[in-house]
């Protein structure tokens, strides 16, 4: 289901919340950090938030669940919807997991994750 831009912003704002708060209780239990230790914490978060953001905003795109089915790219029959899959991408933010529809081919037997990558 594809949310509205405030309930995407309010989901975006919750994880930051708890990102906050993981830092300021680590501040909290750590005695004296040093500038390295503070920004290490810092970027692991942030790399934490930017991974959130790019799964969110990707799962928000029409192509996760496409209204009709995509075509074998082998045969060009219409592929069979079997349910959600969730897959990890590697990406310049970190590693991502996505979840999305994917497709399955009764003749030739390919799978698609997303339209245009096969599974």
């Amino acid at each position: 289901m594809v949310k509205s831009r405030e309930e995407l912003r309010h989901e975006l704002a919750l994880k930051a919340e708890v990102l906050i708060e993981e830092v300021l209780d680590w501040c909290e239990a750590s005695e004296e950090p040093n500038f390295s230790e503070i920004e290490e914490q810092v970027l692991q978060l942030r790399q934490k938030l930017s991974e959130e953001m790019v799964r969110l905003i990707i799962e928000q795109q029409e192509s996760v669940r496409p209204t009709e089915a995509p075509r074998c790219p082998q045969c060009q029959q219409a592929m069979q919807y079997k349910g959600d899959k969730e897959k990890t991408v590697d990406c310049l933010v970190g590693q991502v997991p996505i979840r999305r529809a994917y497709y399955h081919c009764g003749s030739c037997k390919q799978g698609l994750f997303s339209p245009g990558q096969t599974a």
